[in-house]
């Protein structure tokens, strides 16, 4: 074969070569997988306690106690009167647990089946006093001397709403002096309400408990109700059915029972329920 074909021919093969090798498809890289693990969070439960106005000082010195046992429970509360809390259970607020200050809200509850009643109980009790702001010049040391005609005004709580205002009224009817102090009421839609109002001097005198006087260094209290004169003062506890952290609830109403909790109610003035 003469040179020059064969010297043709080799070139022509390199070309032909050279052009597959231009537009063959690249090779595809390696593809690295990645696996991607969610980080996993812990929630902690809330847990809301509808709570009669009465226990707030003493429930908000319980509450970081509780929480170094229980550090995965977040606690919020409502504190108001205990008729207003009932109703707001009622019309179905997201409450875990209801401490009121009468047995007669519970026991609401528990005829419209809202409670769940194996969980109530008696937690504590409490005492009905007269207070008057601490300048007054009023020579007050009884309920009975409130019909006098220098007390002008007497803040009491609401009877309907406020088991404070439905206490007075039991005492003021068993002494027999109701509707001549009538037209002196003022009335407070809770009993830190009334305690406010003997405190500003808005009202000559007010009645309230024991607990509320306790806390307030600018009133004195003059008298203290014999527990013949009114219903017990009880403080019914229990954890509401609709609650989405019944066991969390049960746990909270355990403490509230334990000795470390009862020392600070009491150091407030509270009664332990038997």
């Amino acid at each position: 074969m003469p040179k020059r074909i064969l010297y043709f021919l080799i070139g022509l093969v390199v070309v032909v070569l050279l052009a597959v090798g231009a537009f063959s498809p690249s090779a595809t890289p390696p593809q690295v997988t990645r696996t991607i693990t969610p980080a996993v969070t812990s929630q902690a439960t809330t847990l809301l306690t509808a709570a009669a106005a009465s226990l707030q000082n003493a429930i908000e010195e319980i509450n970081p106690l509780f929480k170094s046992a229980n550090s995965g429970v977040e606690l919020k509360y409502n504190f108001a009167a205990s008729g207003l809390l009932q109703q707001q259970i009622e019309q179905g607020a997201p409450v875990d647990v209801f401490i009121a200050a009468a047995a007669q809200q519970m026991d609401n509850l528990q005829k419209k089946d809202l409670i769940l009643t194996d969980t109530r109980r008696q937690l504590l009790t409490n005492s009905l006093v007269l207070i008057v702001p601490n300048n007054s010049t009023l020579s007050i040391t009884s309920f009975e001397q409130l019909t006098d005609y220098n007390v002008g005004k007497i803040a009491i709580g609401e009877p309907r709403s406020v088991p404070a205002g439905k206490y007075a009224e039991e005492v003021f009817t068993k002494l027999g002096i109701l509707a001549e102090l009538r037209p002196k009421f003022v009335y407070g839609n809770s009993v830190r309400n009334v305690l406010s109002a003997v405190e500003s001097g808005n009202a000559d005198a007010g009645i309230v408990y024991l607990t509320d006087a306790k806390i307030s260094k600018q009133v004195k209290q003059v008298a203290t109700a014999a527990k013949d004169l009114h219903s017990p003062i009880v403080y019914p506890i229990a954890v509401i059915k609709a609650s989405r952290n019944q066991e969390s609830a049960k746990t909270y109403i355990q403490f509230l029972s334990s000795n470390s909790a009862q020392d600070v109610f009491k150091k407030y003035g509270f009664g332990i329920a038997n």
